[in-house]
């Protein structure tokens, strides 16, 4: 058995731990895929390279608005092999440029393949058993597949997820989408944008349901136009259509849903009962995330975790912050940091853009937190009148006792970019008043609707 100094389990944001305050440390890193991890390989980067694509094809739909028009008349069409390859003919190699980076160093071994926890700090990987004195579980989570007959055992039906999509050969003609969650909305607006027809399936009767009510009520409003929705709806079978080539879901209602492919968008699960890391000693909650304190540590002296594998938000921008807080209390676990519980900030990168930070509405209500509530149309601004948009809003929560942001939600063009500005003074701890008036705003940027939000919000405190 080897032993190492850090035993790093995935190459995700794990992969950045390492740092030259290491150098004299012998390191292994267990990854079974590629490094790069989720973000890289199969989620944020990737999806974002084709969803640009899609924006850019979705711009020509409505050239007439602004009095422009194709000449000779003529469309966009997708070219979906030179899409992929565009995507991927970038990302493949810095994947394989991290690994090959790290199989350089003198003090780094790679291991490659599932691997299983034996014991206390004791791993096998490939037939190989190696422990460490310190362990960061960074193994990441999975596309959770529902417990729906035909999707598993013998005969299953095949299917994609946001692991396998991307890289598909051909644009399918109808692509039936399980899920209304952001992976779900980001891929129905890329296929649907390219030429694809879209229809997604779903249990619940609003597409994006963990955001703030009138987001996803507006959401679900504008998507109607492009894709078709089948809300409210218990699958209980997948099968194979009667044709022989594509699939069918049947409802419990009766009701039959038939396409060309169909992607599983469900949510993803973590892989913490994969790795076994029970034996090690480390405790999973009843998701199975590893439970891990404010400094991301386990139960287990020597044993961190961080990122999708602990859940508290799987988005890659808290990975990273995770991977900072463990990287130092790696090396200084005497005088550990702590983990900055301030809200989160997510975006959903469909048309239209989402961006959210802090409580909806439905949470204030339901935790009982004194509010105030505003909404803004971006069409109030210079800029969103321009644009001729009539379906966007800034919506805005205060407190009535500390005039502080609560809550920001923001659905329509650039909306990733707008809610930062109200990350930032969150985090700072910036009234409404300040925010809105301790600065100069750019006229005519779109950024006005916040300032005008801000200012709207700030008079109904005050009343």
């Amino acid at each position: 058995m080897t032993h190492y100094d850090l035993l790093i389990v995935g190459a995700g944001s794990g992969n950045s731990l390492i740092t030259p305050e290491m150098d004299e440390w012998n390191i292994a890193i267990v990854e079974r895929d590629k490094f790069g991890g989720t973000c890289l390989n199969v989620g944020c980067i990737p999806s974002k390279m084709f969803i640009y694509a899609a924006e850019v094809g979705e711009q020509t739909r409505h050239l007439s608005r602004y009095g422009l028009r194709f000449d000779p008349p003529t469309k966009a069409v997708a070219d979906w092999p030179a899409i992929v390859h565009r995507v991927f003919g970038r990302i493949d190699p810095i994947a394989m440029g991290g690994e090959d980076y790290r199989r350089g160093l003198p003090n780094v071994d790679v291991f490659t393949g599932d691997a299983r926890f034996t014991g206390l700090r004791e791993l096998q990987v490939n037939g190989s058993t190696i422990s460490a004195e310190r362990i960061v579980l960074a193994a990441g989570a999975r596309p959770n597949i529902p417990k729906i007959a035909g999707l598993s055992g013998p005969g299953a039906v095949p299917f994609h997820t946001s692991d396998t999509i991307m890289r598909i050969e051909a644009l399918p003609a109808h692509l039936i989408i399980l899920g209304s969650g952001f992976i779900a909305a980001e891929f129905g607006h890329v296929f649907e944008a390219l030429g694809t027809k879209v229809t997604i399936v779903t249990r619940t009767h609003v597409v994006l349901r963990a955001e703030d009510d009138d987001i996803s009520a507006r959401f679900t409003e504008m998507v109607r136009e492009r894709f078709e929705l089948v809300l409210d709806a218990q699958p209980v079978a997948v099968r194979l259509r009667h044709s022989g080539d594509g699939v069918a879901i049947d409802l419990r209602d009766g009701r039959c849903v038939e396409g060309d492919m169909l992607l599983i968008a469900t949510g993803r699960v973590p892989n913490g009962r994969q790795l076994e890391v029970e034996k090690t000693g480390v405790e999973l909650d009843a998701r199975g995330f590893v439970v891990v304190d404010d400094t991301n540590l386990t139960g287990v002296q020597g044993i961190w975790a961080l990122g999708d594998i602990v859940g508290r938000h799987q988005l890659k921008h808290m990975a990273n912050l995770e991977a900072y807080l463990v990287q130092h209390n790696v090396l200084h676990p005497d005088a550990p940091k702590r983990l900055d519980d301030r809200a989160a900030p997510h975006a959903v990168f469909t048309t239209p853009q989402i961006g959210s930070v802090g409580l909806t509405e439905r949470q204030a209500m339901m935790a009982g937190v004194p509010h105030v509530v505003i909404r803004h149309d971006y069409a109030s601004a210079a800029y969103g009148w321009a644009m001729e948009d009539t379906t966007s809003f800034v919506k805005l929560l205060g407190d009535p006792v500390t005039h502080r942001l609560l809550g920001a939600h923001i659905i329509g063009p650039q909306a990733s970019v707008l809610v930062q500005l109200l990350v930032q003074g969150m985090h700072l701890g910036a009234t409404v008043e300040e925010l809105a008036e301790g600065q100069i705003w750019i006229h005519p940027a779109l950024s006005e609707v916040v300032e005008q939000a801000l200012l709207k919000l700030a008079e109904a405190l005050a009343s």
